[in-house]
C-alpha cells in the first residue's frame, strides 16, 4: 500500500491511497485543478481513481468533490447523513445520485483488494468518520478532525503500519491569537481539533514494537507550523519513553504533495 498527502491543513485536505489494484482519494477539499496537478506529480492518472472517501461535509474536505465527480464519474463513499449534507451544498453543483454509496460506521467494506473500515470521530459535523484501510495485513490509519480520542479511536487505529494523525494547533498560539473567543472554544472543545500535545498522546498509545511511519496532518495555518508540531510531538513521545528509532515522523505540507510513503 502507498499514501501521499496531496494537501493538508485548515485550508484544504486531500489524500491519495493506493494498492496494486486500487487508487482512492480520501477527501477532496481543494480545487479540481490542484487535485489533478497533485496526482500528476505522483504519476497517477485521475481517470484511474476508483473511489472518493469522504470524512465529513466541511468545505476544506469537499470543495473539489463536484468537479472531480462530474469530470471523472468517480464513486463517492460517505455515510447517509453526510451525503444528504453534501447534496445541500450549492457550491458543489449537481452530483449524480448514482455516484453516492452509503457506508456505515464500524462496518467494513471492500473496494477491490482494499478493506476499508469507517469509524466515528468527535467533530462538529453531521456524521463525521475517519478510515482505516488494509491489504494483506498492511494497514493505514487516518484520523483528523477529532476533538478528542478515546479507547474506541485507539482500537480502530491500533496495529497500523502507517498513521496519518491530526496535529492541528499549538494551544498557546491559539489562545493568544486573533481568532474570536467562540472559535477558540470550538477548536479546543470535544468536537473540535487535536492539539500537538493531544496528537502526541494518541500516537503514544499506537506505537508498537515495529517501525511505523507517522504523518502529522491538518495543521492550522494561523495556530501552528510544521517545525513546532514536529518538535512538540517528538519531545512528548520522548517524555513518554518512546524511542525515535521506533517510528519515522514527518509532517504533511499544506500546499505541496508529500513524498509517497509505501508500506
Amino acid at each position: 500500500m502507498k499514501l501521499c498527502s496531496i494537501a493538508s491543513g485548515s485550508s484544504g485536505n486531500c489524500i491519495f491511497v493506493g494498492s496494486d489494484q486500487t487508487n482512492l482519494l480520501v477527501d477532496v477539499g481543494i480545487s479540481g485543478k490542484r487535485i489533478e496537478n497533485g496526482l500528476s506529480r505522483i504519476d497517477i492518472n485521475p481517470e484511474t481513481i476508483q473511489g472518493i472517501l469522504i470524512t465529513h461535509e466541511h468545505s476544506d474536505h469537499v470543495s473539489g468533490l463536484g468537479v472531480m465527480a462530474r469530470r471523472y464519474h468517480i464513486p463517492i463513499y460517505s455515510t447517509y447523513k453526510t451525503a444528504m449534507a453534501l447534496k445541500r451544498i450549492k457550491s458543489l453543483g449537481e452530483i449524480d445520485d448514482e455516484l453516492f454509496n452509503y457506508i456505515e460506521t464500524d462496518k467494513a467494506f471492500q473496494l477491490n483488494d482494499i478493506i476499508i473500515e469507517p469509524f466515528s470521530t468527535s467533530h462538529d459535523a453531521v456524521d463525521p468518520v475517519c478510515y482505516t484501510m488494509e491489504v494483506d495485513g498492511e494497514k493505514i490509519g487516518i484520523a483528523t478532525d477529532l476533538g478528542i480520542y478515546d479507547d474506541y479511536i485507539v482500537s480502530k487505529l491500533e496495529d497500523s503500519d502507517l498513521l496519518m494523525i491530526e496535529a492541528n494547533h499549538d494551544i498557546n498560539m491559539l489562545l493568544v491569537g486573533k481568532y474570536p473567543y467562540y472559535l477558540k472554544q470550538r477548536i479546543l472543545g470535544e468536537r473540535g481539533h487535536l492539539s500537538n500535545e493531544a496528537s502526541a498522546g494518541l500516537i503514544g498509545r499506537l506505537i508498537k514494537n515495529k517501525k511505523q511511519h507517522i504523518i502529522l496532518s491538518h495543521l492550522s495555518k494561523e495556530n501552528n507550523y510544521e517545525e513546532l508540531a514536529y518538535e512538540t510531538v517528538l519531545c512528548e513521545l520522548t517524555r513518554l519513553g518512546i524511542s525515535s528509532s521506533d517510528y519515522n515522523l514527518t509532517v504533511a505540507n499544506r500546499d505541496i504533495p508529500s513524498d509517497m510513503v509505501t508500506i
